[in-house]
């Protein structure tokens, strides 16, 4: 068995399951004590003739061994069979529903975490949680449950049996036992750090091989596969020796206990068998009692499956617990409200921003203010904070109290939720998912039509693209898109948003993939299409923003300038420069076509 805070209210919750299956078990442990004592009476008919029942003499003959032996038999083993069968269903249909409902709640909270969290986390790791703890959890509570109960009932039953039939016989029995159980204890201490450190090993593994397949394109590009192979080779083979490790030490466990048991068959046949000289008792009983001590040896194997079962189950269970304790840092505040009938006006005050792992601000004393409807340009070198900036809009981050505001309102006061509603966002990598083009146009609306969607298409240029695959909208794209071009990617990624019809639109550097001629279209599209409403558009191509309204220019963390690009160009130097430097490379990659 298994507890912890995350894992108790199952036993409740599903406590009905768990009587019905436990009265099972009660019932199958009691009918297969029967067993024994209806081989005494085989053996003892067998030798003497008669079998004494009830302090009766009855005569062994055929009616007899019909009447009092096999149709009871026959009736046990139907009974035993049934209820073998419910209390399986009972123990692991409750284990089932365990497994399950603490994947939901896993995911749920995972959704809900924060993005450092994952900055922290790998894939790899996380999957490893979903898939071989999940597992170990839910085998340590169905048969661990199973197991300890068994074990219990049925070894209790047994001893008060052997009890009866010869105390002194019994305790000789059961001292070999006690050495065992301190025995199991140590060697469960041992496995279960070695179970932890199995699971570590595990995930490093799992989220190497995620990272690799995930980055096959580039381990072709560079030759690397030799490279990625040994480092492969070396995480694969330190996950061997955890294995090794653990199944030694529950190899080690399986040995003790037969070692103890194969102690015991001497102990029972050698003084047993003295009796059996002294008259004491007869070679029926003897089997009797070898029949109960047999029933016995499954409660100890039991015991042992328990400690091992429950050290391994310890472990994933504590690892499950840290993602299911894990806080999420970004939260709405007790009595926001929705932000409603949203405008698009967008203030920053004197924002001071740092990461919370980072050592530096990544924004300093940032303040500037894009009016409803309008489009704004965000420009400058790899680093500069543009990035950020829009993720503070999003609340991807926490911000100070007073530094960013959506139509007057902080961003603080009003739920993330509505916050997040407002905006149509396209990142830096363009996430599609495996799913029809259709569908992953429609990921951010609740409801759409076809018509909707190849509009939205059209507006980002990408409507004919997908009208040449031979299944159009229902195209499947592979993992992250794979199936599609950097462009394609982009323009449905545009369309996506573009079809949310967002009162703010954050596009991050979202044309950089596409030709010149396609990007002048998609922004011409923009244009019309988002009349009134506000766009922010983070670039690197300053012909991509240099007819926006306005441009801020963003270095090192601070806003150093803001206006056309007209003023920009003529007012700030580092803005000038970058202008010609791209214009020179733009003739220069002229001159050499």
């Amino acid at each position: 068995m298994i507890f912890g805070k995350h894992i108790n209210r199952y036993y409740l919750k599903y406590g009905y399951m768990l009587l019905l299956g436990l009265a099972a078990l009660v019932t199958v442990d009691y009918l297969q004590l029967e067993i024994p004592e209806l081989y005494q009476m085989v053996i003892n008919g067998m030798n003497q003739g008669f079998v004494t029942v009830d302090g009766v003499q009855a005569a062994f003959d055929m009616e007899f061994l019909l009447d009092r032996i096999c149709m009871p038999m026959v009736w046990i083993i139907l009974a035993m069979v049934f209820g073998r069968f419910l209390w399986r269903v009972c123990f692991f249909g409750a284990a089932i529903k365990v497994e399950t409902d603490l994947r939901n709640r896993m995911f749920d909270n995972c959704r809900h975490l924060s993005c450092e969290y994952y900055q922290v986390n790998k894939v790899g790791n996380l999957m490893s949680l979903f898939t071989n703890d999940l597992d170990t959890v839910q085998e340590c509570y169905g048969w661990g449950i199973m197991m300890f109960c068994d074990a219990l009932l049925l070894g209790v039953l047994a001893v008060i049996k052997m009890w009866n039939m010869d105390p002194l016989l019994t305790v000789l029995s059961l001292i070999p036992m006690l050495f065992l159980m301190g025995a199991a204890t140590v060697v469960g201490q041992y496995m279960t750090k070695k179970w932890d450190y199995r699971q570590e090993c595990f995930s490093k593994l799992s989220d190497f091989a995620q990272e690799s397949f995930s980055g096959i394109a580039v381990i072709k590009a560079f030759v690397k596969e030799a490279k990625e192979l040994m480092a492969f080779k070396a995480l694969n083979v330190e996950n061997e020796k955890a294995n090794i490790d653990h199944t030694q030490a529950s190899v080690l466990l399986r040995i003790l206990v037969m070692m103890f048991v194969e102690s015991v068959i001497c102990v029972i046949l050698g003084y047993g068998g003295y009796l059996v000289y002294c008259r004491k008792f007869n070679a029926g009983q003897l089997v009797e009692f070898i029949g109960y001590f047999n029933a016995v040896v499954w409660p100890i194997m039991a015991v042992s499956e328990l400690i091992d079962m429950t050290s391994r189950g310890k472990a994933s269970l504590k690892r499950i617990g840290e993602l299911l304790d894990a806080k999420q840092t970004v939260v709405d505040r007790p009595g926001v409200k929705e932000l409603k009938n949203v405008r698009g006006d967008i203030e920053f005050r004197n924002l001071n921003f740092r990461y919370p792992d980072g050592d530096y601000n990544a924004l300093e004393d940032v303040s500037f203010t894009i009016k409803a409807g309008e489009s704004v340009g965000l420009v400058g070198k790899t680093g500069s904070g543009k990035t950020t900036l829009v993720d503070l809009i999003l609340r991807t981050y926490n911000v100070p109290d007073g530094t960013v505001f959506i139509d007057g309102q902080d961003v603080n006061d009003v739920s993330i939720r509505s916050v997040r509603g407002a905006c149509a966002y396209v990142p830096q990598d363009n996430f599609l998912f495996s799913d029809t083009i259709e569908n992953n146009i429609a990921f951010g609306i609740p409801g759409y039509d076809h018509s909707a969607i190849a509009y939205a298409a059209k507006l980002a240029d990408v409507d004919g693209n997908i009208k040449e695959f031979q299944r159009g909208y229902e195209t499947i794209l592979g993992e992250r898109g794979v199936t599609v071009s950097g462009g394609q990617k982009q323009r449905i990624s545009i369309a996506r948003a573009l079809l949310k019809d967002a009162p703010i639109l954050i596009l991050d550097d979202s044309v950089s993939a596409v030709d010149t001629k396609t990007e002048e279209t998609i922004l011409n599209n923009l244009h019309q299409a988002r009349e009134g409403k506000t766009t922010i558009l983070i670039a690197h191509r300053i012909s991509t923003i240099a007819k926006m309204d306005r441009i801020l220019f963003i270095e090192d963390g601070k806003l150093a300038a803001m206006g056309t690009h007209e003023e920009l160009y003529a007012s700030n130097a580092s803005y000038r420069k970058m202008v010609d430097l791209q214009r020179l490379e733009e003739e220069g990659g002229a001159d050499h076509a």
